[in-house]
């Protein structure tokens, strides 16, 4: 279901284009898809656009929610020093550390898939980027704005079908 939406995203940055965040808010009971469009910039925003999420989610009666968007992320050798890194300079984007990375994440009734993957130069443009394929993962640990975005089913209600 998603291998289509990660492949675009692989594709334009191939092109030279950059990703904006997005939602993709569906029912697989239904067979429907809505789009929203995340601003990320900063704090208020951001709730702003998780809570347009969850209304298109309430009104779609989705069982999946699935987001792209780009991050800053650290090595696997610093990701220890996150705290030491963020005093330092303020931010991970502002560290010399800092590795662009393209973040998925799968949220479905039966938990979350997270897989983020580190942006590379695709050959010798400065412009063109690229990425490995993405290894989703359960992430149980989630509680950050863009998280628990679907609408709770009444009792008794499995959900829906599921998801493969």
């Amino acid at each position: 279901m998603v291998a289509p939406l990660v492949e675009r995203a692989r594709v334009l940055l191939e092109d030279g284009e950059n990703l904006r965040p997005i939602a993709f808010v569906g029912s697989s009971e239904k067979r429907t898809i809505s789009i929203v469009v995340l601003n990320t910039a900063d704090g208020d925003v951001q709730d702003t656009s998780a809570e347009q999420v969850r209304r298109a989610a309430s009104r779609e009666d989705a069982d999946f929610v699935f987001t792209i968007m780009e991050a800053w992320g650290l090595p696997p050798e610093k990701a220890g020093k996150y705290q030491a890194i963020l005093e330092q300079y303020g931010s991970i984007e502002t560290s010399p550390y800092a590795v662009d990375l393209v973040s998925f994440a799968l949220e479905t009734r039966q938990g979350s898939w997270v897989a983020q993957v580190q942006v590379k130069p695709k050959g010798i443009s400065k412009r063109k980027k690229t990425f490995d394929e993405p290894r989703f993962r359960l992430f149980t640990e989630s509680a950050d704005r863009f998280a628990a975005l679907l609408p709770h089913r009444a009792e008794g209600s499995d959900g829906g079908s599921t998801l493969h």
